[in-house]
């Protein structure tokens, strides 16, 4: 079995936790308001201003014989560049401050996740990262495009709040595939174990960030709202 084909498998039960936040349920039914859109949008931009970052830490850390992994790396940093701006763009056109969301400070879970992030590239592997970038790419595929439509028809919002979503969504699948070739020349069974017990942990803090967004209030959100 490729390590690709092990991902799948073997982090069933942690995917399971992630795709069963209520939030996650409410979104794909289209079934949230505008204030819980904008709570997640301003989550997914305070970690996703870190991906370059981590993208750039996990390259300087990676060893001289995976030049190729690196290589890819730089790939992926050039795709990803500004992703964080489009987000607040959308915060912007649900008619929010998207400069005190930038200025704001992210739920817990969602720092906690950052810094794992940062820690397991400098402290165990830089091979750990590829945990998270299975866990948020295929996530995205997953739903991000029924979300979109679905919270889209519900909230009567315009096409330009959706730019982070629906380019996530069609993107990703290139991403996917282009993730899957590398991590299926991972042959070493430590290597691939390392990424396997690092994707289950990702799955389980991705999914504390949606859970956190349960006890959300539309006061915490509605307070960056533009003055009309």
């Amino acid at each position: 079995m490729n390590l690709y084909e092990r991902l799948n498998q073997e982090t069933t039960e942690q995917r399971n936790y992630l795709l069963t936040s209520e939030i996650i349920r409410q979104g794909l039914a289209g079934d949230i308001n505008t204030e819980q859109y904008v709570a997640f949008l301003t989550q997914a931009y305070h970690h996703v201003k870190h991906t370059v970052p981590l993208l750039m830490s996990t390259g300087a850390h990676l060893p001289q014989d995976k030049e190729w992994l690196r290589e890819a790396v730089a790939e992926y940093i050039e795709e990803e560049m500004g992703h964080q701006e489009w987000i607040l763009n959308d915060i912007a056109a649900c008619g929010y401050d998207k400069e005190q969301v930038r200025a704001s400070t992210p739920e817990l879970a969602t720092e906690i996740m950052v810094a794992f992030a940062y820690d397991s590239i400098s402290r165990i592997s830089p091979l750990t990262f590829f945990g998270m970038v299975h866990v948020l790419e295929g996530t995205s595929i997953a739903m991000a495009d029924q979300a979109a439509s679905a919270i889209q028809q519900s909230l009567k919002l315009p096409d330009k709040a959706f730019s982070y979503l629906r380019s996530h969504g069609a993107l990703d699948i290139e991403h996917v595939k282009f993730f899957a070739d590398l991590m299926n020349r991972i042959t070493d069974s430590d290597e691939q174990d390392l990424i396997v017990s690092s994707t289950k942990k990702f799955y389980l803090l991705y999914a504390n960030i949606f859970r956190s967004l349960e006890g959300i209030q539309p006061a915490q959100v509605t307070e960056i709202r533009h003055v009309i």
